[in-house]
């Protein structure tokens, strides 16, 4: 029942009016956030028969709700885990400070005056510090606790730390400064506060005389909304993410930051969201350079984000080299939209895609997991430059846009593995649709001089492509890349969110289905690392996420795609999965398209399964393959294209087999060889999947008309 107010500080409800200044609107509520939407603008249709529709004043679209339900949930999950380590190490430093101060207490009760003090500069560089801490070594304590209650944007880091001397003398150096005032200090000046330790409401010196107890610790957590719009999403954010303290939502357009302003208003959140009208790109690059030192070389909080989101109309690749600037160094994050997906992941704009991602796309059935990996690669690169190493949590395609979360930190190692990890593809997009990947670096682990320990090592990548024909069909192929190679998903990142499922309001999310069936897809597809403990990866696996692991399937194909190649009827997913796993490779599903196949199987085997799978179940009709096709070829009608077992097994690429292939029949007499036999079984038992529960793991169009709509039009 629809309700008029004449003040936009009425209580916010659905679906009410509301006249401000002589205008009138309506109330649009998403989550827990209400929106303010012009009455004459909310009657107008989303789109036309032909896909047009109406511009709009601010834009906002009610399709990407799963978008923003998915965001919050991450966010959430993101920060549940960053306040667990700096509660945790804020504890453990008080307690290594009281121990420190017992011991020199003890000194001094025993007349032996104060501990001398080691050699060395005491109170380093947070960014010296961040460069050991990539070594194994941690980063400085004193920041770490610091920004437990830091006063300026993007106060909150996460910094680890074992207690080493370098830490200890930061620690001891600002742990008994002046402490923070005991009310919340979240929006206040900074340059008041700068040279202030916020860790205690009082301090510790003084005797507690009232009866109640100390205010309890509240870390700061800091979010921008760099492309903001109507503010929906900083308001959400606001609303639905307990522990944030401040969003800021930022946009080009004066009207927009008005209708955040108003909305602000609107959902009372005064203290938690501040609109800011300029360039995203002027506002972000605001913190490069940032030291965490003030000027008089004392260390002091960042005033970097914890958290950014950019969700433009169209790419996101002009923003990222100042995102990466902005957000934290420590284990910020970065959640990135994409809507072009007709550059990323289309073969009409390839001149485009470079431009913006730094890579060509890929044509065919995998185009939108390409995608994902070609824009992972534009992040990586962007934060190299800055001695930033990029690692992706979930990266996901999504309708019509790409969504990704990746942490940033400070890494000058961790990014020597970059080249590694970073491949291009030759793509037999004309043919039979299989590719050959190569990396453009090799990372190497090595043992030292000695042979007790290992190191890695950086080098070139062999130019081992191949030539302009495919192996297995002879068609011509084409370059795509240079793309991301490594993971694309963290499996305790997705596990973390979706065990935060059940507790969440469907009312609220209502998009939770679809996430737990897309989140499920993407957990499936991580490739299962090995777990023996004397294989000499293990030494890299004693760090949080290893930056050396290249991801052994990068795309999918599709049967059904394979079938039209040498026309013969489309073998059941379950036969498919079962015959691979037969031969002891691993397969499941993508979620980026329904009835896709990942593997670790190359592709001589991909393609003998098909081929039996014409002997044995459906025989191809005579006649039904003309000559000098991709087809012809496969189906050894014609001459059999030398190094037919050489696809996807070269050195140092993607995606190879875990069995030695040789070359064949047609290798030269002076060269040894073996034609490996195997026998395909068609198990479609063992092909079925194991997870039976009924999730919603491909979504369908949910209304007529359905996209991304138009931008909206407006005045800078």
């Amino acid at each position: 029942m629809l309700s008029t107010h004449s003040s936009i500080a009425a209580p916010p409800a659905a679906d009410q009016h509301i006249i401000h200044e002589e205008k009138e609107y309506t109330t649009v509520k998403e989550g827990l956030a209400y929106i303010l939407i012009p009455t004459s603008a909310a009657k107008i249709p989303q789109t036309t028969p032909k896909g047009d529709n109406q511009p709009q004043s601010v834009f906002y679209n009610p399709i990407q709700q799963f978008n923003r339900d998915l965001s919050v949930l991450a966010i959430k999950a993101y920060g549940e885990e960053i306040l667990e380590r700096k509660l945790k190490a804020f504890e453990n430093a008080k307690k290594r400070n009281a121990a420190k101060k017992d011991k020199k207490r003890k000194r001094e009760n025993d007349g032996l005056g104060s501990e001398p003090r080691k050699a060395g500069k005491v109170g380093e560089g947070c960014q010296a510090e961040g460069a050991s801490a990539a070594n194994g070594e941690t980063a400085n304590t004193a920041t770490s606790m610091q920004n437990m209650n830091s006063d300026e944007p993007g106060g909150g880091s996460v910094t680890e730390h074992n207690g080493d001397t370098k830490a200890l003398a930061n620690e001891e150096s600002t742990w008994g400064r002046q402490p923070a005032p005991a009310e919340d200090v979240s929006m206040a000046d900074p340059a008041d506060q700068e040279d202030e330790i916020k860790l205690t409401t009082e301090e510790e010196s003084k005797p507690d005389t009232t009866s109640e107890a100390k205010k309890e610790i509240k870390p700061h957590f800091r979010i921008l909304d760099a492309l903001s719009a109507t503010g929906l999403r900083a308001l959400r954010y606001a609303h639905e993410i307990p522990f944030t303290t401040l969003v800021t939502a930022n946009d080009l357009l004066q009207t927009a930051t008005e209708a955040i302003e108003l909305n602000v208003i609107h959902n009372k959140l005064e203290d938690k969201v501040s609109a800011n009208t300029g360039n995203a790109l002027t506002y972000m690059y605001k913190f490069v350079g940032d030291d965490c030192k003030d000027a008089k070389g004392q260390p002091r909080s960042s005033e970097k984000y914890d958290v950014i989101d950019l969700d433009p109309y169209g790419t996101a690749a002009p923003f990222l080299d100042a995102a990466v600037q902005a957000v934290r160094d420590d284990g910020g994050l970065l959640c990135v939209t994409c809507t072009d997906a007709g550059v990323w992941a289309s073969n009409s704009y390839p001149e485009k895609s470079y431009s913006l991602y730094g890579g060509t796309p890929m044509k065919g059935v995998m185009s939108h997991e390409a995608g994902l990996r070609l824009i992972l690669h534009a992040i990586a690169s962007s934060a190299a430059r800055y001695g930033l190493a990029m690692e992706p949590l979930l990266s996901l395609s999504i309708d019509f846009y790409a969504r990704v979360f990746v942490r940033i930190t400070k890494s000058a190692s961790d990014v020597k593995f970059l080249a590694g990890k970073t491949m291009v593809i030759n793509n037999c997009d004309t043919g039979c649709g299989a590719w050959t990947t190569q990396t453009l670096g090799k990372n190497k682990l090595m043992k030292d001089k000695n042979g007790k320990n290992f190191f890695w090592k950086h080098s070139f990548g062999p130019a081992s492509l191949g030539g302009d024909n495919c192996p297995l069909c002879d068609m011509k192929t084409h370059l795509a890349g240079p793309m991301y190679a490594g993971p694309i998903h963290s499996p305790e990142f997705i596990k973390r969110i979706l065990n935060g499922l059940p507790n969440v309001s469907k009312d609220t999310y209502q998009t939770t289905t679809r996430i737990e069936g897309m989140l499920n897809l993407a957990l499936e597809e991580i490739f299962p690392l090995e777990e023996d403990p004397d294989s000499p990866t293990a030494f890299s696996k004693t760090r949080k996420y290893d930056h050396s692991l290249i991801d052994p399937a990068p795309f999918f194909f599709i049967p059904s795609a394979l079938s039209k190649v040498i026309h013969c009827i489309t073998p059941h997913e379950d036969a498919v999965r079962g015959a691979l796993r037969h031969l002891g490779y691993w397969c499941t599903r993508s979620h980026a398209k329904p009835g896709s196949i990942k593997t670790n199987a190359p592709w001589d085997v991909i393609w003998e399964i098909m081929r039996e799978w014409t002997r044995q179940k459906q025989p191809i009709k005579k006649d039904a393959i003309r000559d000098n096709t991709a087809g012809y070829h496969i189906m050894g009608m014609g001459k059999k294209p030398t190094g037919a077992n050489g696809a996807n097994t070269t050195e140092g690429g993607v995606g190879m087999t875990n069995k030695e292939k040789t070359a064949g029949d047609d290798a030269p007499s002076d060269t040894p060889t073996e034609k490996e036999t195997f026998e395909v079984v068609f198990d479609e038992k063992l092909g079925k999947e194991k997870d039976t529960r009924k999730l919603v793991r491909y979504q369908l169009n949910p209304r007529e008309n359905w996209g991304p709509m138009n931008r909206a039009k407006g005045k800078a």
